[in-house]
């Protein structure tokens, strides 16, 4: 092939080629300015949630649409190396070219920059709305679960039992003449024994039960696949005596004395609700004969119940 050969397959190939390549370029670009604007977005939506609150599904989804961005950028930047791979190989000048490469590198470089600002964000927002779920779940005094969170586990647990064959306990836990504590020495020294009471329970408790304050100054304690009413009656003695142990507060020193009343899955009930009814009426039948713990009794319901 002659010179002047070489410099006509050179003229004539290679604009088409330059041509293409920077379509295909621009192409990036513009796909690269969708993500900006998209980040940018997702970007304002989590600042803006988290002045004013944001939830954890908010938080998964912001999360899951950067990801979704995330990815589209990566096809950028491989669709860009492609181009380049391209043009090393068949084109010699290509300063155009270049120019338009650097300038959709710099913005990938730029929007790389902004998903990861986003992404910090994103995990700051999912921090404080999981923390917000937390709070929403757990009891504000003790810190140990609340009725709601327990209501929950009960559920799953009576699912599990159903399936699996197992008995479930819940232990229904009132403390003895804390009204008189809280009238007599006020409400920040009764929140210290509800802390010290709730510290107990928690030293008590088993791997995957779960203990919750019901509300005042009542416990729940679930009990998953005790095996036998005698193995609940042994950890009802436990929490029986641990809460019992004299609770030393300041200069003040309290003995805690609880009634527990206790209601077994299936017997005493199929459905949280009924175990939770019934186990306070034990608890009402305990509170009644200073017993300290009682198993529901469905002959002796009548005799039991707030009034007793």
């Amino acid at each position: 092939m002659t010179p002047s050969e070489d410099s006509v397959l050179t003229s004539a190939d290679t604009p088409a080629l330059l041509e293409k390549a920077l379509e295909k370029s621009q192409e990036v670009k513009e796909k690269m300015v969708d993500c900006v604007t998209e980040l940018s977005s997702v970007n304002e939506t989590v600042k803006t949630g988290m002045t004013t609150g944001i939830t954890l599904r908010q938080a998964k989804a912001a999360l899951a649409q950067t990801e979704n961005v995330e990815e589209r950028i990566q096809e950028c930047a491989d669709e860009l190396h492609e181009v380049t791979e391209v043009l090393t190989q068949e084109i010699g000048d290509r300063d155009e070219l270049n120019r338009e490469l650097k300038e959709t590198e710099q913005m990938l470089s730029a929007t790389k920059h902004v998903l990861a600002h986003t992404e910090d964000n994103l995990a700051i927002a999912h921090e404080v709305a999981a923390e917000a779920t937390q709070r929403t779940l757990h009891d504000f005094v003790t810190g140990i679960p609340n009725r709601e969170l327990f209501k929950d586990r009960l559920e799953q647990a009576i699912a599990l039992a159903e399936r699996s064959g197992w008995i479930l306990g819940v232990m229904f836990i009132d403390l003895d003449k804390f009204k008189l504590i809280n009238d007599t020495y006020g409400h920040a020294v009764g929140d210290k024994v509800l802390q010290g009471v709730a510290q107990r329970l928690n030293e008590q408790v088993r791997t995957g039960d779960t203990i919750c304050r019901y509300g005042g100054d009542e416990f729940l304690y679930l009990l998953v696949n005790p095996e036998s009413n005698v193995n609940i009656e042994r950890v009802a003695r436990k929490v029986l005596d641990s809460i019992s142990q004299t609770l030393i507060i300041g200069d003040l020193a309290f003995t805690i004395k609880p009634s527990i009343g206790i209601a077994v899955y299936p017997p005493n009930g199929n459905t949280g609700q009924e175990l939770l009814v019934n186990a306070d009426v034990a608890m009402y039948q305990a509170k009644k004969n200073k017993a300290g713990f009682a198993f529901f009794d469905k002959d002796k319901e009548g005799a039991a119940g707030r009034n007793g």
